[in-house]
């Protein structure tokens, strides 16, 4: 197998570095983990050859991919289960369920994600009260996964998939900086968040 490297910014404030990082963690996979400047506009240097010039990006010897979604779905095809751990629900239906929450979560929310950005979570919390359409975005995001979590339990369905880390990062948004949310999704995020995988980034030095 060809070394793996997983090219994030440098500050290890990225949702979707994290996500792309937990899928390398989550398959037991070995990489090497390549932090980028972005303030130095590293992923526009010559040799940093992802096509949409952001991060994540992941190599694989002469191969690169850029964008998280694309990334999970790459390591679940090319280290598949049962020989490497699942990162896609097995039953279709909640597969498709776990892509479309990470679509979502990735072109929606917008305006909470401009107010309550991660790097929050891992530094200085918010102290500006949400606008009301981050406010409308925040109601949003509870109203579709309060059904979705009533079963009370750590992940979205029977077992883990990448989109628990996802959900999490979302819920995290709201809770870490004060927002209080129904308990059972304040239950399933504070689980997702003590995850090793999650933890592990969490630890980074930023």
């Amino acid at each position: 197998m060809s070394e793996l490297t997983l090219y994030v910014d440098a500050g290890y404030q990225s949702p979707w570095a994290l996500s792309a990082f937990v899928a390398l963690e989550e398959k037991g996979l070995p990489y090497t983990l390549a932090p980028v400047s972005l303030a130095d506009r590293g992923t526009f240097a010559a040799d940093y050859l992802a096509r949409t010039r952001r991060v994540p990006a992941l190599r694989r010897g002469d191969f690169w991919l850029a964008e998280s979604t694309a990334i999970a779905e790459y390591l679940a095809e090319s280290f598949p289960f049962p020989k490497h751990p699942r990162l896609y629900p097995e039953n279709l239906e909640q597969r498709a369920t776990c892509r479309e929450l990470q679509c979502w979560y990735r072109s929606d929310l917008t305006p909470l994600r401009q107010e309550r950005p991660t790097s929050t979570l891992w530094g200085a919390r918010a102290v500006t009260p949400l606008s009301a359409a981050a406010s409308q975005a925040a109601e949003r995001l509870v109203e579709v996964l309060a059904p979705l979590l009533a079963h009370g339990a750590p992940t979205l369905f029977g077992a883990w998939c990448i989109a628990d880390v996802d959900t999490a990062v979302m819920l995290q948004r709201l809770q870490l900086n004060g927002a209080v949310l129904p308990p059972a999704l304040q239950r399933y995020a504070e689980a997702n968040w003590a995850r090793p995988s999650v933890a592990k980034w969490s630890a980074l030095p930023r």
